[in-house]
């Protein structure tokens, strides 16, 4: 007796040496898309889970959950662990769900029979499943790295709930959703189906034959084979409360046969079209320090814009120019049955002195997909003729000055005099009234020119070069509005001061380089501070308000 109780606590945690595990099905004939309820059963207790993995080269696991039951009937102590595994088959055909070890014991194998799809890789004309997916890959041999576009298709004859459309991830091959979903009509065999297309883009790492998983769809599908009485009693109401059934459907797996590169190739581009293109601002009377604008345009069918290279890095400059390139424009556009990627650069190029340039052919290597042969996209070289920097011009005087004509004393004209006596008479009564009033804030008559100033001030402190371009350009324009400067190279010619001269051009180097400017470094030249206290020395006297 003393060592009935320690065998009793035993059994009930550890469970007994010869427990099994029993192995049960909810159904053993599966149509395909459908689940297949997997319970397995231990008698006794156990911290350990069952070894699922052996379920996994067959079928797809969507879910598990497990319970424990512990019963006492008259003194006798009895104690089970359930888990129930919810699996759908990856094929069709004859399958077994092997023998599962759990915890020491095994199941015993459990055969089910799958009916195998009216489809394969492509719906074909007796496709009559009410819900069913097709693949397209084009092209099937594609080379490594270069663009292959898989198109999946759904086609359902009644409506899905909560349906989500996935595919898996894979280790050699990256796999990109590309554009939008696409809805249409279609009928087969006399049934209308509702038809929903998706693309994505494969981009195998390796060469050889590749299998993927093929793409996945979850849904819930009503279930007609249940007895419908909310349906038949509560018309369109029971409709949406009607029993469901989940539905998990596989498209065959991907095969892809993917091409080498060729060892002689460098850089590597495969792409069944390549062009190079370019177009120029401001080609033409352009000087030293001037920035001339290079747009190059670089597309290539069957790459994304972000395998194409920088199209700066290709080109060559000689000593004397300076290049300043933007950052470059990505774009991907669908065009038949792959992408057609582009990549954009706008290069600001500025000679430091006049002379002649040549710029070298700008060349790109790439392998032709189509043909299985090596090309390349050219761009012929240019020649750039740079006029000397303009010097800098004296600043016109204002019209608002005038020419004090000197007088000796005593030798006024006499018709002036009774003009200046009819003047005192109005000033001082003026001045009088005024003495007594309280201090009237002076109007500021030319707003405009101090509201410039103030946003090219504000821009110079947050060290913004397009806003700073842009309000110092409308400030000049108050100070020559019938011959405002076309740009800020224009206006530093105006300057006296060839320090400013220089500051302007470096704030419009910034301007079409995009890169990072000081303001305070501009607005510290009293030069071009028109807004300074009365006394103060300046360079451009009579142009400031």
């Amino acid at each position: 007796m003393r060592y009935l109780l320690p065998l009793l606590v035993a059994w009930c945690l550890g469970g007994s040496a010869w427990a099994a595990v029993q192995a049960s099905v909810s159904s053993t004939s599966v149509s395909p898309g459908d689940t297949v309820r997997l319970t397995l059963q231990r008698d006794g207790q156990s911290g350990s889970q069952p070894d699922l993995s052996p379920l996994r080269k067959d079928f797809d696991i969507l879910g598990s959950g497990s319970s424990e039951n512990l019963e006492i009937i008259n003194g006798h102590i009895s104690s089970t662990m359930q888990m129930t595994v919810l699996l759908s088959p990856k094929h069709g055909g004859k399958m077994v769900i092997p023998s599962l070890q759990w915890a020491g014991e095994r199941s015993s194998p459990v055969e089910i029979n799958v009916d195998k799809p009216a489809q394969t890789q492509k719906a074909g004309p007796q496709s009559a499943d009410p819900v069913f997916l097709s693949t397209g890959l084009e092209p099937k041999t594609p080379y490594v790295q270069a663009a292959a576009m898989l198109t999946v298709r759904l086609y359902a004859d009644q409506p899905l709930y909560q349906a989500t459309l996935d595919f898996p991830a894979a280790s050699d091959v990256i796999v990109k959703p590309f554009g939008h979903d696409r809805a249409s009509n279609e009928t087969r065999n006399g049934k209308h189906y509702q038809v929903i297309e998706r693309k994505y883009l494969l981009f195998a790492q390796k060469s050889g034959r590749l299998t993927l998983e093929g793409p996945v769809l979850d849904a819930e599908i009503a279930d007609g084979s249940a007895n419908d009485a909310f349906g038949s009693m509560f018309g369109s109401l029971g409709a949406m409360i009607s029993p469901t059934r989940h539905l998990h459907l596989r498209t065959n797996p991907i095969e892809i046969n993917v091409l080498p590169r060729p060892a002689s190739i460098s850089p590597w581009l495969p792409a069944e079209s390549v062009t190079l293109s370019e177009t120029w601002d401001n080609r033409s009377g352009m000087h030293a320090g001037d920035p001339l604008v290079r747009h190059l345009h670089l597309s290539a069918r069957g790459l994304t814009g972000e395998q194409l290279p920088d199209p700066a890095m290709l080109m060559k400059l000689p000593d004397g120019i300076k290049a300043y390139p933007d950052q470059s424009g990505i774009s991907d556009a669908p065009d038949g049955n792959t992408v057609l990627g582009g990549r954009d650069q706008k290069i600001a190029l500025i000679a430091t002195n006049a002379g002649r340039y040549v710029l070298p052919a700008v060349r790109l290597t790439w392998w032709d997909t189509l043909h299985n042969t090596r090309r390349e996209a050219t761009l012929p070289e240019e020649t750039l003729d740079i006029l000397p920097a303009v010097e800098p011009r004296a600043i016109p005087v204002s019209r608002e000055a005038r020419t004090v004509r000197k007088e000796q004393p005593g030798k006024m004209l006499p018709e002036y005099r009774w003009l200046a006596l009819g003047i005192l008479f109005a000033i001082v009564p003026a001045w009088w009234y005024l003495s007594r009033r309280e201090e009237i804030p002076r109007r500021d008559e030319k707003p405009a020119r101090r509201g410039s100033f103030k946003a090219f001030q504000k821009a110079c402190r947050t060290n913004d070069p397009q806003q700073a371009r842009r309000h110092l350009l409308d400030w000049a324009c108050t100070i020559w509005p019938e011959d405002p400067p076309a740009g800020l190279n224009a206006l530093s010619r105006r300057m006296n001061d060839e320090k400013l001269a220089a500051a302007l051009r470096e704030l419009d180097r910034a301007c079409y380089a995009n890169q990072a400017w000081r303001g305070a470094d501009l607005i510290r030249f009293p030069s071009i501070n028109p807004l300074k206290k009365k006394g103060s020395a300046s360079a451009l006297p009579g142009l400031y308000p």
